[in-house]
């Protein structure tokens, strides 16, 4: 009985990855409203009742897509800030600028800033983005200040407030009509507010 509990569990899972994956191109390319569960399942090769055994609604599977981007991302931005934690001021801005390279990409930028809010309301989104990027925003900073690169400070709301302005900064490019000359901007604008966190206590 326990084994097959447990290939049922695998089962299970495969066919909630299968979804996930399925759906992600499909939101990637066309944006949450222009993508019907049909299509959806055809792509995962699974049953209209499969998907609503895994997830309630579309939304409910737009919800796993986007905690599976934001992951992606993370992850992408954490090898950046590991690649340079030798020094902690570098590996911050790294971080930063790993954070706006994310959202050239066309797919991303879509699910995670254009639908994302919209789609699951401003409160999901930021505990999603908090719940992925929060960490890896405070262990870069109290590497900083470890180092002594930076002021001794509380670091959790710190931390918040970073991310709260990388997440402003994501949306102003997405949002411009000049998305190039935004990134600029938006790249010097953070370095000019890391600049000030990164001042010798």
């Amino acid at each position: 009985m326990k084994s097959t509990g447990s290939k049922h569990e695998q089962r299970s899972r495969a066919t909630r990855a299968a979804l996930v994956a399925a759906a992600r191109p499909l939101f990637g390319e066309r944006g949450y409203a222009g993508v019907g569960t049909e299509e959806i399942v055809r792509a995962a090769g699974v049953t209209r009742g499969a998907l609503y055994h895994q997830f309630r609604d579309k939304t409910d599977l737009f919800d796993a897509t986007v905690q599976a981007v934001e992951a992606e991302v993370t992850g992408l931005i954490a090898a950046r800030v590991t690649a340079t934690a030798a020094d902690p001021v570098e590996a911050l801005r790294a971080g930063a600028r790993a954070f706006l390279d994310a959202f050239t990409e066309p797919d991303v930028e879509r699910i995670l800033l254009l639908d994302a809010p919209g789609v699951l309301g401003w409160r999901r989104w930021r505990e999603i983005g908090q719940e992925y990027g929060l960490r890896l925003v405070t262990t870069s900073l109290t590497a900083a200040m470890t180092a002594e690169a930076a002021a001794a400070r509380p670091v959790v709301p710190l931390a918040h407030v970073l991310l709260g302005a990388l997440n402003e900064a994501a949306l102003m490019v997405a949002h411009a009509e000049d998305p190039v000359a935004a990134r600029v901007e938006m790249t010097e604008a953070l370095d000019q507010l890391l600049d000030g966190l990164l001042v010798q206590g």
